[in-house]
């Protein structure tokens, strides 16, 4: 079942040694294969990661490049100025920013490291929760919508990134309350039943 919702994560990554600034191209990822922590509920860290395979069958066929997810499009997949490909390392992104004057003032916060980070957004077609630890695998996506250079820190309690992500888990926290209470209650019927026939004797 897809999940409908957009989702949009932030990771920190440089964009890629002094080949990266030729001719007002970008290169960098918007994503890695690295787990990280989205969450933290009671010391406990939940964590996400994407398969290695996540990607294949994915609709990339429309991508489009923005800043801070959201405005005026830099370069699209559509007409040739990006390319979105899935590696060994992550989503890696390759922009030609030398259109418009804006794309070309984009490029240079870039190449002077104002803007240091990738973010990308997102539909899950499959994934899978591991409740040893805590952890979300993104078997599958649906359909990748943008790629946008961003200024925000990556953070889980505040950035727009993680605004699906709490929805996400605060599903799953929930569901381990009720386990939880559920074992509790079952723990103080046993230690009753218990009592009740040590007094029996």
């Amino acid at each position: 079942m897809v999940r409908s919702e957009r989702e949009y994560r932030t990771f920190k990554i440089e964009f890629r040694d002094q080949e990266t600034f030729e001719d007002y191209k970008v290169r960098g990822y918007a994503s890695t294969y690295e787990p990280y922590v989205l969450y933290e509920w009671e010391g406990i860290k939940y964590s996400e990661k994407i398969d290695r395979e996540a990607f294949a069958g994915a609709d990339m066929s429309d991508v489009i490049f923005l800043y801070n997810h959201k405005g005026m499009v830099y370069a699209r997949t559509k007409n040739g100025t990006l390319k979105v490909t899935p590696d060994d390392h992550g989503l890696y992104i390759e922009a030609d920013l030398s259109s418009t004057t804006q794309s070309r003032e984009l490029f240079e916060s870039i190449k002077t490291g104002l803007v240091d980070q990738m973010s990308f957004a997102f539909t899950v077609r499959t994934d899978e929760y591991d409740r040893n630890t805590h952890t979300r695998t993104i078997k599958k996506f649906d359909k990748i919508y943008d790629v946008s250079a961003v200024s925000i820190p990556a953070n889980p309690g505040t950035d727009i990134s993680a605004v699906s992500a709490r929805d996400y888990f605060n599903g799953v926290i929930e569901a381990e309350k009720a386990e939880r209470l559920e074992e509790q209650r079952l723990l103080e019927l046993q230690k009753k039943k218990f009592e009740f026939l040590e007094v029996s004797r």
